[in-house]
């Protein structure tokens, strides 16, 4: 079940540091709320697969959940529950509000993820090479 693949865990990193560059230096309504809500489930799903041996499907609908889940945990303001609504790394991981265009941004981003998953091109099968000088006697 748990597997190591490199091209994943390189694009999960790659996101990643796409992730704190808008974090840290773009403060603006578009990039910083729905481009960084788009990118993060396509990290997660990188990071997944990275790590576990799972069909994209199942990838995909997992992290697709986990979003919507963090989302809705937004809307009743789980961040005030445990008392992290003045903590900046938590309301920047947790986010603090409620938002249907950020569900829109998480479905966006699997659903790319998916086609792109579609459309890589697979590497090309080993043949095999059968011993051409080994005969039977008759």
């Amino acid at each position: 079940m748990f597997t190591f693949r490199a091209i994943y865990f390189f694009f999960a990193l790659a996101l990643f540091l796409v992730e704190v560059l808008i974090a840290l230096y773009i403060n603006d309504r578009f990039v910083r709320p729905y481009v960084g809500d788009f990118l993060v489930v396509m990290l997660l799903y990188c990071a997944v697969q990275a790590v576990v041996q799972t069909s994209v499907q199942k990838a995909a609908m997992g992290v697709l959940l986990f979003a919507y889940g963090v989302e809705v945990l937004q809307g009743i303001k789980l961040i005030n529950i445990l008392g992290l609504q003045n903590n900046t790394l938590a309301k920047t991981i947790l986010g603090t509000s409620f938002e249907w265009m950020d569900m829109l941004a998480y479905t966006l981003g699997i659903f790319t993820v998916l086609f792109l998953e579609r459309v890589k091109p697979v590497p090309p099968r080993k043949a095999v090479v059968r011993n051409q000088n080994h005969r039977r006697s008759p």
